[in-house]
């Protein structure tokens, strides 16, 4: 059953003969209990759908409508809808059992009620013992749980959430998607998450709608678009090269497509040049010339001029030496290259 129906929405922004459209006649469901991701560059829209969806901006045309209930002309205090921003937006002046309290005491509830609903939500999100800390002490990744403990308070119908981690670092920000995962499955509360982070979208929800320039050009779980990118402006934005054959055609290669061997024997007694068979039969090295040599989570990462390919990303294998200059084979692993439609 469809808590968040979203059918042919557009939005605008200002007026006169050429306003912008930021989102065009884009229609979405999300089901009850699901966290949808919508996952788009910056300004394809993304956000500006999801304060429609608020109702912090006004529908230009098509309708949203939540249980069946069109949402039209409905303020945004009475949409029932909890909402979580990249900064958390906390209440400096509340500590954080008063932050998550907020919404509950604004909903009437009595003393004994808010204060067992706030334990359930610090242990909830990993909170225990805070209760009485000042916001300001609070790093990142604890300011943002408990903004997302304020949010699910009210018990909201659905949850709203516009780039929650993309102030953090990439490892807090992993550690917390994943959090963020299991904290809104055991809530069981419908939630539209808002991103650009491919991996965040893939960790944190069940099915992912792709946004580029105001429209929805793809849907899938993770792996569905991961394994199957609609053409290569999707690829690219998921973290694949992409490289036009001779005959017309699109390859995607996967950041772990290419490896360096450790075995480097001299390549001048061996085929330069050689074509990566995107359906996996054959799979023979390619040549080419090292560029610059990093290191990155634990191993050696090296982009290549590639014969005939031109430049590449690769890992190599452990115990592997390499220079700028230095001319390398590299193994490609027919799996992780895709031939696009």
């Amino acid at each position: 059953m469809s808590a968040l129906s979203i059918e042919d929405v557009v939005v605008r922004y200002g007026s006169g003969m050429t306003p912008t459209t930021a989102v065009d006649r884009v229609s979405l469901q999300v089901q009850q209990g699901q966290v949808l991701a919508l996952l788009g560059p910056s300004g394809c829209g993304k956000s500006s759908l999801l304060r429609a969806v608020a109702g912090l901006e006004p529908v230009a045309e098509g309708r949203i409508t939540f249980n069946g209930g069109d949402l039209a002309g409905i303020p945004v205090h009475r949409r029932g809808f909890g909402m979580m921003f990249q900064d958390g937006q906390l209440f400096p002046h509340r500590d954080v059992a008063g932050n998550i309290a907020f919404g509950l005491q604004m909903a009437g509830l009595s003393r004994p009620a808010r204060a067992a609903r706030v334990a359930e939500l610090l242990d909830l999100v990993g909170l225990n013992g805070y209760e009485q800390r000042a916001v300001a002490s609070l790093s990142g990744g604890q300011a943002q749980r408990a903004a997302l403990a304020r949010a699910l308070a009210p018990r909201p119908r659905l949850l709203l959430l516009d780039e929650p981690l993309s102030a953090l670092d990439r490892e807090l920000r992993e550690r917390l998607a994943a959090d963020l995962q299991t904290i809104l499955r055991r809530a069981g509360t419908s939630a539209l998450y808002v991103t650009h982070d491919h991996d965040e979208a893939f960790t944190v929800a069940d099915w992912v709608a792709v946004m580029m320039t105001g429209q929805i050009v793809q849907q899938g779980t993770g792996a569905q678009l991961w394994r199957a990118p609609a053409g290569g402006q999707v690829a690219a934005f998921l973290g694949y090269r992409v490289q036009r054959r001779d005959d017309g055609t699109q390859v995607a290669i996967s950041p772990e497509a290419l490896s360096v061997p450790g075995d480097r024997s001299d390549p001048g007694d061996r085929q330069t040049g050689a074509a990566v068979d995107p359906d996996g039969e054959g799979g023979p090295l390619l040549s080419g010339t090292v560029l610059a040599v990093g290191f990155s989570r634990g191993r050696t990462t090296v982009r290549v001029d590639v014969d005939s390919w031109g430049e590449q990303h690769a890992v190599a294998e452990a115990g592997t030496t390499l220079e700028v200059g230095q001319r390398v084979q590299l193994r490609a692993d027919p799996d992780q290259i895709l031939t696009l439609l």
